[in-house]
């Protein structure tokens, strides 16, 4: 990626921030609207908000995995655009309807890879080895977010590790 592309991708991190805010309907960069609805749902479903402590949906991480991926290399591309068009298909297959629409009940049945015994071989399957790869980032994504940091860091001294997040450029 050249200097000047990267720093005109970056240029776009605040507002991917800010439509992460509540009640602000989040704009895709790279993603579909539909793909970026899942992609919300699935953040949700992998790290939801537990009493005080942000879940994915409040650091923003489905809005940052819209820039991120959208600067990524094409393999990562097409690992995300195809394993979203593969959880929407499988969600429409079993319940007619795309899996942003879908209750956490209903989600679980499509969700099953993700309950498959972990292997050091990569899965086969377009959707198992998205949801593999999303549920990393996702977890990552979230943990080093500066709202979940800084909800985490007051608890415990040793959690307020080095002050090293994603963070928009402001």
């Amino acid at each position: 990626m050249k200097r000047r592309s990267f720093v005109g991708a970056l240029a776009a991190i605040p507002a991917a921030t800010a439509l992460a805010q509540p009640g602000i309907e989040a704009v895709p960069h790279y993603f579909s609207a539909t793909q970026l609805s899942a992609l919300r749902k699935l953040s949700d479903l992998i790290v939801p908000a537990v009493g005080d402590t942000p879940g994915a949906l409040d650091a923003g991480v489905p809005e940052f995995l819209d820039f991120l991926i959208g600067e990524s290399p094409a393999d990562r591309q097409r690992l995300y655009r195809d394993g979203l068009n593969a959880l929407n298909a499988a969600a429409q297959r079993k319940h007619g309807k795309p899996f942003a629409d879908l209750t956490a009940a209903e989600a679980d049945g499509v969700l099953t890879p993700l309950h498959e015994r972990w292997t050091y071989a990569e899965p086969h399957d377009v959707l198992a080895a998205f949801l593999h790869a999303a549920k990393a980032d996702i977890l990552t994504g979230t943990v080093n977010s500066r709202e979940w940091t800084s909800v985490v860091s007051q608890r415990s001294r040793s959690a307020a590790g080095t002050g090293i997040y994603w963070n928009p450029i402001e």
